[in-house]
């Protein structure tokens, strides 16, 4: 078995879809761990971590050790609660009869990659690397009230969002919470000791980018999901209002940028550089104005996704931005402190 690099950095850039399980057992672990974890998806989770970073090294708090230490485990949570994820919806027969999920990307259990005893396998091993990562940050912070707070919240969400959250309408607002103000504010937090009110207004805007995927994911397997009896927020209100929920999130992600820039001033002009993203927020503005097509339009590479093709495009445009922003930000802020001043 041979290290695939080449495989490292395409999983870790796009789902793979994959039918020839010699292919897959020829695979070496870290291959089998990305794409078995939706590593294409689990990136946000770095993204976050990033904007949190650079907002606490523009603070002055920035600390590369606990900064990569951290990064690293809520990287491999994430791909814990996606292990998790599959586990528990093939066990429940959901992933079954060509369901949504199985049809974008690998699903080891479905495709007899490997069987429950592995994926419990995997689920604990990965867990475990989570979880001393995160007793690194409780070291690392005294055992802080708001640490403990952060990691019991987290310990939550990764064990109960598929159920019953997902299953009651609120994984979408788990997601956002998790993936916006709570993740970045609190790896600020770990890293300055600080819990910064401004740090979490601030982690709004890619908290909402991160939920307008799931949105539009459980959008497109709205059917899929109502037939199996899986409640989601699409099922729950109706894919007419949810496609006007995420079009709302898409809009409000640049009203709390401009909103940050221009009345407390807690970032500098520098981050208006995430409205170049306003093609694809356009676009997705556009296309959640009608239903899902029945089929693939012509040309189209990513079906059965749909409206969540456009949401995670638009993520990936809108959070590069933003982090160049930041970067841009901080700078502006060391060698020219006066020349927006604010709250800082």
């Amino acid at each position: 078995m041979n290290i695939n690099f080449a495989m490292w950095r395409k999983a870790s850039w796009q789902l793979i879809k994959m039918d020839d399980k010699k292919e897959w057992d020829a695979l070496d672990v870290v291959s089998k761990w990305l794409i078995a974890t939706r590593s294409a998806v689990t990136l946000v989770t770095v993204y976050s971590c990033v904007i949190a970073g650079i907002l606490a090294a523009r603070d002055g708090y920035f600390s590369w050790l606990p900064f990569l230490i951290v990064t690293f485990g809520l990287f491999i949570a994430h791909g814990t609660n996606n292990i998790l994820n599959d586990y528990t919806d093939y066990n429940r027969g959901v992933d079954k009869d060509n369901y949504f999920r199985t049809q974008y990307g690998v699903h080891p259990l479905v495709q007899k990659f490997w069987d429950n005893a592995t994926s419990i396998r995997w689920f604990i091993i990965s867990g475990v690397l989570a979880t001393l990562a995160g007793v690194y940050a409780l070291f690392y912070t005294n055992f802080s009230a708001t640490t403990i707070g952060l990691f019991a919240f987290g310990a939550v969400v990764l064990l109960a969002y598929t159920y019953p959250f997902k299953y009651w309408g609120l994984g979408e607002l788990a997601i956002f919470l998790i993936w916006g103000p709570i993740m970045i504010a609190g790896v600020y937090f770990v890293l300055s000791g600080i819990w910064n009110w401004n740090v979490v207004l601030a982690g709004i805007p890619f908290g909402l980018s991160v939920a307008s995927i799931n949105v539009a994911k459980h959008i497109d397997k709205h059917d899929d999901d109502k037939s199996k009896g899986v409640g989601t927020f699409p099922v729950r209100v109706g894919e007419t209002v949810a496609r006007r929920v995420d079009q709302i999130a898409i809009v409000m992600i640049y009203v709390v940028i401009a909103y940050l820039v221009f009345v407390p001033r807690y970032f500098t002009p520098a981050m208006l550089i995430v409205f170049l993203a306003y093609k694809e927020a356009l676009t997705v503005l556009k296309v959640m104005n009608n239903p899902r097509p029945a089929q693939a339009p012509a040309g189209w590479p990513a079906w059965p996704v749909w409206f969540s093709g456009f949401t995670f495009q638009h993520n990936r445009r809108f959070g590069g931005f933003l982090i160049l922003g930041l970067i841009i930000d901080a700078l502006l802020r060391a060698f020219l402190p006066q020349f927006w001043p604010g709250l800082f």
